[in-house]
This record gives structure tokens, sequence and C-alpha cells, in this order.
């Protein structure tokens, strides 16, 4: 009698977790063995910022599978062991405790972890990208005083709108870029971006570096490049982040900035590659990518449990860019390419304080990418013309149309 064939799966975030439901989607009929280097249940990342970190939502409420889900869909759960290294050509896994995973298949869905602080680690200075970092995050805030955030990307703006919310003390925001998130939107839409921070209260301290924190416990000082000093009692980190890829130096695989991987999202024969820790060959820009977003995860993962369950119909990865971030009462969603010298107009919703989108043209008039707030619809419209490579006049048009069509308060226009 033939064994059932194992796929292993080395992760335990949104990427992991969906590539193992896609597989018995596809229906696979094999084992799977899901290894987590955390003891918890695997939960979902994008709420650590947000409102885990408030604490309005519980662990509970993030999980993305449980015992008894797993246990139904017959997903065998090893957490608390990471991966340590991969025997390629013996086709197993070694983990920490000295256990040894053979495969037919092997998804690697390890995810990227937060850049450490360049100023060293001390009580107070915090990371964000695991459930215990937020906890510990959470606890320093509710003992009040001033917060510094070094790094104004979307972690940064999101810890720093919660803790606005939570009331936890002065929060200061810092980056070195003189208007952060220029590099995903052109300056004159990010400065708007900034200002929604300092309308709040947040002081910012942009365009100028850290080079040093000091001090201990509640006591902290960030030193900035022109000899200000920032008394903080907290302080978070959050300048990136690096993939998960050590444990798989040496094995044979290519190793740079994540796993390296064709169109298919296979790293080698009969291995895979899945979120945040995957650098695939994207066929419509034709270069290497890492995409380090939520949906990213998930439809790379159903691309991948597709082609391992046909093998002969294999589906390339190429999907329409698309990350969101929740600040204040802002819902900013991204799709597509934006920023950069691409050209770019503003439409406004109908509430134009609040509700807009900007679109983006290639040099060749083709729509290239939007960014929303507070605007669903237009974000609907904008990865619909995405998809069918519409151009930037059709969608401009369609959006201003939808614009005119809503009603305002009081009255309709």
């Amino acid at each position: 009698m033939s064994r059932h064939p194992t796929t292993v799966i080395v992760g335990a975030s949104i990427g992991a977790v969906r590539t193992a439901q896609a597989l018995r989607a596809e229906g696979y009929a094999g084992e799977i063995v899901l290894v987590g280097g955390e003891a918890a249940l695997p939960y979902d990342k994008p709420p650590l910022s947000k409102a885990f970190l408030a604490g309005t939502v519980t662990h509970a409420d993030i999980t993305l599978l449980d015992d008894t889900t797993a246990a139904v869909a017959g997903i065998q759960l090893r957490l608390g062991r990471a991966a340590t290294g991969l025997d390629l050509a013996g086709r197993s896994v070694e983990l920490a405790d000295g256990a040894r995973l053979g495969f037919d298949e092997l998804v690697i869905a390890t995810g990227a972890r937060a850049r450490p602080s360049p100023w060293g680690e001390r009580p107070g200075v915090h990371t964000v990208r695991t459930a215990a970092d937020a906890v510990a995050l959470r606890e320093d805030l509710a003992r009040g005083g001033p917060l510094v955030i070094v790094g104004a990307g979307f972690i940064g703006a999101e810890i720093a709108a919660t803790a606005t919310a939570m009331g936890t003390g002065e929060v200061t925001l810092v980056d070195p870029v003189a208007v952060p998130l220029s590099r995903v939107l052109n300056p004159a839409v990010a400065e708007r971006f900034g200002r929604l921070h300092t309308d709040r209260g947040v002081r910012t301290r942009f365009g100028v570096g850290v080079t040093g924190i000091e001090g201990r416990g509640s006591g902290l000082r960030v030193v900035l490049a022109d000899g200000t000093e920032l008394p903080a009692a907290t302080v978070v980190v959050g300048i990136g982040s690096v993939p998960n890829d050590e444990w798989l130096r040496g094995s044979g695989l290519t190793i740079e900035d994540g796993v390296v991987c064709d169109r298919f999202s296979q790293a080698a024969e009969h291995v895979h590659a899945v979120g945040d820790v995957a650098r695939w060959f994207h066929p419509r820009h034709r270069r290497l990518v890492r995409a380090e977003h939520w949906t990213n995860a998930v439809e790379q993962a159903n691309q991948v449990a597709h082609h391992i369950v046909h093998p002969g119909d294999p589906r390339t990865h190429e999907p329409v860019e698309y990350v969101w971030s929740d600040q204040y009462d802002w819902k900013i969603q991204l799709a597509g390419r934006t920023g950069g010298d691409l050209g770019h107009v503003v439409v406004p919703g109908a509430d134009p304080e609040r509700t807009f989108a900007v679109l983006y043209a290639d040099p060749g008039g083709d729509f290239a990418g939007a960014v929303t707030v507070n605007w669903p619809r237009a974000l609907i419209t904008s990865r619909k013309a995405l998809t069918a490579r519409a151009t930037f006049e059709s969608v401009r048009e369609t959006l201003t149309a939808q614009a005119m069509s809503v009603p305002m308060k009081g009255g309709t226009r």
C-alpha cells in the first residue's frame, strides 16, 4: 500500500494557514503538517498595531486556526518548535528540538520579523511583529508618559493613531525622510497624510534622523541628528522588516532578501514559498519582487496550493498590489503602483476633506494605481480597472461620476 504524500508548511501566519486550507479546498488528500515557532495558535498580524494593541479585540478574536478546526481539516499543528534547517536532498526539515519532518512538498511561509533597533535593546524600547510584542507595548503605554515612534511608515503611523486614541500621553513621530510615505506616494499627497497626525495632536519630527536612544525604563531619551533630545517613557522602533530566511542558508536554495522563486512561486523542485519571505519573479514587472502585504500572501497561498495539487497546470503569481491601513477615522487603501514619477490627479469624493482618491497614470496613459481614503467603491473600481488594464482617463471619469452620484450630508448633488 502506498503512503499518502505529505506537505510540510513552515510558518503559522496568514500565508501558511491559507495554504493549508487551500490545499484541502483543491482536493489534496495527503497529510498536511503546519510548523510554527510560536506556541500560540496561528493568528492574524494586521490588528497588532491597531485593535489588538488598543485591547478592543482579544487573541481569540485574531486566531486564524484553532485546534478543532485544524483537526476537522486534517491539518497537524506542530507549534512552539521553529524550523532550524532544511535537507533539500533528503527532503526533510529539522526543528529546534532536533526532530526531523520528511516531506513530499515543502511550503516556506516563515514571514518576516521587525528590523531590530540599531540603537540597542533595553526596557521600554519596542518593536511590534508578534502578539507578545503588542502586549508588552500595551502594558508600557498603560503606564502613561511620552511615546516616541521612530519610523513613520504604515506600522509607525498606525501605532501613533492607536496610542493617540488610547489617550496614553504625548506622541511624537520621527522619520529621517522629510515627507514620510513619499516612497509610496508622491510628496504632495504624502504631506496630506502627515497632516492627518498633526491635526490630531501628534508631534512630528520629519527630515531628521535618530543617532541614539539613551536611558532606561521610563527615563528614555531619543537623540536626534540635530542634537535634540526627546524624553520618552516608551519608544517604538518601526524601521522595516527582515525576512525569516536565515534557517535556509546553506540549504542549496537561493537566498537573497528572501527565498528566490520563479514565476510559479517555486524555489526548487517540490519547494515553494509564500508571503513575506518569498521573492519571486513577477511576470508583468519582469523582475524579482518581495511583497509584505496580507492580500499577496493569501493570493500566493491559493496559487501554490493549486500548483501542488495540479503540477501539470501551474499558474503564475502576478497579483495586483494592494495594501490598506487604518489610521484614526481614515481607511487608507492602495492598489497598483503609486508615487514615484507617475502622473497623478486627486478626485474628491462626497466629503472631500475625508473622502478622496488619488489616481496614478503611466507615461503612456494607462491607469497605474490608486490611493483611496474612506471610499470603498472607488477602491473596487480601481482594482477592477487594473485587472482590465483600463486607461487613466476612463477611471477618472468613472470615479468623478460616482462622486457626483453620492448624496451629500444635508442634501444631494
